[in-house]
């Protein structure tokens, strides 16, 4: 049966018909509601596959359907490198878009309209100086970008692999970095492309002069980093670790891989984070804000010099946050380290 839905998807590919296209597509997805994991992501693979015969506008849709079959179970590499150059494609018609406009009519460029038919038509008659045939491709990736971005945030919230090693990720970067001004809706997609993965951290908490090295991934803010941070240090101090400092388990669970909206919170701040140079380093910001020191991410833990809490949970829902406590550093090389940081004093 769902080898007859993607025959049947491909055929209306083929013959360049949107209309089955997006019917057997839907079809397909309905189909696939009691599919194992193996056969989820059989599906998923040829669907990929499918990319390359539709416009980018049609594919956008399209990537809605391959989104949902990674969410519901499929392995989500397969669909990385078609949708990524999908995306990429449409950005950097975006950017062209964007310039076109103002120097047609020297406005910031247009909402896009979903719900008026209209829009496309409007918009792309205002590209003065262009083809008919091209502005109307320059509004339509405007338009699509929105929607085709959200199955790539799908993917990436859903696997480590596919974070650290995304396919064509510096020409996405580069083209989400030329709209980012003029696109507010993309900011999820730029935090997750700045997501760091098995990262050490060398953690150094000033008052007992004691150190460890952590590692890190999935994590979408400093608000999560804070969290976890305070959990992985937290033990008996006879072991080398910090008391008084335990979070709540519900606010290690909601940054991590549980309940996104636990019933016990605010969450409560441990710590002052503050980076290697005596800044300090901001919940609202994320990870890989922190400066290197000799090629690491230094996290230095000062006391709070007041009461901080912010919602528990995760920016990224679908992005498991992960730490792990690689070693507690010995006190000679922990004093190395505290003696080469900038005493706290910056980023009030």
């Amino acid at each position: 049966m769902l080898d007859h839905h993607l025959d049947a998807l491909f055929q209306a590919a083929a013959d360049r018909d949107p209309d089955r296209l997006f019917e057997h597509a839907s079809q397909l997805y309905a189909a696939t509601e009691t599919a194992d994991r193996a056969t989820l992501s059989a599906v998923a693979a040829r669907f990929g596959e499918v990319f390359d015969l539709v416009p980018p506008g049609v594919g956008a849709r399209l990537g809605i359907v391959a989104g949902a079959l990674a969410e519901r179970g499929a392995d989500p590499a397969p669909l990385a490198e078609p949708l990524v150059e999908q995306l990429t494609g449409l950005l950097e018609q975006s950017a062209r878009f964007a310039a076109a406009w103002r120097s047609a009519t020297g406005e910031e460029p247009p909402e896009p309209d979903d719900n008026d038919p209209g829009w496309l038509p409007s918009t792309a008659g205002r590209l003065t100086g262009l083809p008919e045939r091209e502005a109307f491709g320059l509004a339509d990736a405007w338009a699509s970008v929105h929607m085709a971005h959200m199955p790539v945030l799908s993917i990436l919230q859903l696997s480590p692999e596919v974070r650290a090693g995304l396919p064509g990720r510096e020409r996405l970067a580069a083209a989400l970095s030329a709209v980012a001004d003029d696109r507010e809706d993309l900011e999820w997609l730029a935090g997750l492309l700045a997501v760091l993965e098995d990262e050490h951290l060398i953690v150094l908490h000033r008052e007992t002069g004691r150190g460890y090295e952590v590692v890190i991934g999935g994590i979408g803010d400093n608000f999560q980093l804070h969290t976890l941070l305070a959990d992985v240090v937290s033990g008996p101090s006879d072991h080398g670790l910090i008391e008084g400092v335990q979070p709540d388990p519900e606010w290690v669970m909601a940054a991590t891989d549980g309940d996104v909206d636990p019933e016990d919170g605010p969450v409560h701040g441990q710590f002052n984070l503050v980076d290697a140079y005596g800044k300090w380093i901001w919940n609202e910001g994320v990870p890989a804000d922190i400066p290197k020191l000799d090629g690491v991410r230094v996290v230095v833990l000062d006391p709070p010099p007041y009461a901080r809490s912010w919602s528990p949970g995760r920016r990224y829902p679908m992005m498991p946050g992960v730490i792990r406590l690689e070693r507690i550093l010995p006190s000679d090389e922990a004093a190395a380290w505290m003696s080469r940081i900038v005493p706290e004093g910056g980023g009030e």
